[in-house]
């Protein structure tokens, strides 16, 4: 396979911050939102094993969707309206070692989400003003013995708080077989606003409808969730993409090369899923490209993403929805200009 690197690796000595955004943001001081975590995870840890029927009942009451979602395909124990069952259920789940353990790390990790509610209260009043139509839910916290990290129900988000634990967790070593340290370092609560910010986008605002598109698609899809981040995040870009500091180091450095060798392998019309689906997925790094493992994941939405940015820069009376609305990937690419370097 061709590269077009060279075998050095220039460190660049300061992180990537948001620093491609052209426009200052807008006020949304006038926006009346302050969110609130509503905390199962405690009400959960704290459950009474005299009055488990009592809780599931009030929980099904009080928590509604979420609760049946959460003990029907999180938990995967069964109905809550099998009174009975769930007695046994729950009964048995929270006498267990694991379930303890996992409950105290929780409690102990995050006792307050105060901040986590602040920064989320400014990126939705953001996600408002620049999607009007957008309905806030209810936010819920959770943990489900690691099986899922930020589900999106009907009228709810959760926040799975045994996901963000810090990389230095002693859970996560032990997950390795179903999820790779590569992922689980993202585990931190730095993560919890961005990855809330991106299911969002994602699943409600933007949903992918492009399975069968083409590399170049794929690209300008999830550039504009990434741009979209940048709009309503102020954070590393980073934490956007799930970058490490010597990722976000080697794609800055590399941006040219990486858009070219996209060109030369004639990869930007290609719709040979099993072909491009590495450069937009979960990966510790590219195989092709790079040295020693040196290289950076996801580079097709890296590049993507720069190019989404050129195209806002030049121009810039589009609003984000505007952005949202243009389906032509080739119109995009070929008004941004896009030469390697945003």
């Amino acid at each position: 396979m061709r590269t077009y690197f060279k075998l050095f690796f220039l460190l660049i000595g300061f992180v990537f911050y948001s620093c491609h955004q052209e426009k200052q943001k807008p006020d949304v001081s006038h926006i009346d939102l302050a969110i609130k975590i509503e905390r199962f995870d405690q009400d959960f840890a704290q459950m009474d094993t005299q009055n488990i029927v009592q809780h599931n009942t009030q929980w099904l009451k009080t928590y509604g969707d979420f609760y049946l979602d959460y003990m029907l395909h999180m938990l995967q124990v069964g109905s809550p309206a099998d009174t009975l069952y769930m007695h046994y259920m729950l009964n048995n789940i929270v006498q267990q070692r694991d379930f303890k353990a996992l409950s105290s790390a929780v409690h102990d990790k995050f006792p307050d989400l105060t901040p986590q509610e602040k920064e989320l209260s400014q990126a939705f009043k953001y996600m408002v003003h620049y999607f009007p139509s957008y309905q806030v839910p209810r936010f819920i916290s959770f943990f489900s013995g690691f099986a899922v990290q930020v589900p999106v129900g009907q009228g709810y988000i959760g926040i799975g708080l045994d996901m963000f634990l810090g990389a230095d967790s002693p859970f996560y070593p032990s997950l390795v077989q179903s999820i790779p340290l590569y992922i689980s370092r993202r585990f931190t609560p730095e993560y919890i606003v961005p990855r809330v910010v991106e299911t969002v986008l994602r699943e409600d605002i933007l949903p992918d409808p492009l399975s069968e598109g083409n590399t170049l698609q794929q690209m300008i899809h999830h550039g504009k969730i990434l741009y979209a981040m940048d709009c309503i995040l102020d954070v590393p870009d980073s934490l956007k993409i799930g970058y490490t500091k010597e990722q976000m180091e080697w794609t800055e450095h590399y941006q040219k090369d990486i858009w070219s060798w996209f060109l030369q392998e004639d990869l930007l019309y290609s719709t040979d899923y099993q072909r491009i689906q590495k450069y937009f997925s979960e990966a510790p790094f590219s195989p092709e490209l790079g040295k020693q493992n040196e290289s950076a994941p996801k580079l097709g939405s890296f590049i993507g993403w720069q190019i989404i940015r050129q195209y806002m820069k030049r121009n810039p009376e589009l609003s984000l929805q505007d952005l949202f609305d243009q389906n032509d990937a080739q119109m995009i690419l070929e008004n941004s200009k896009y030469k390697g370097k945003a």
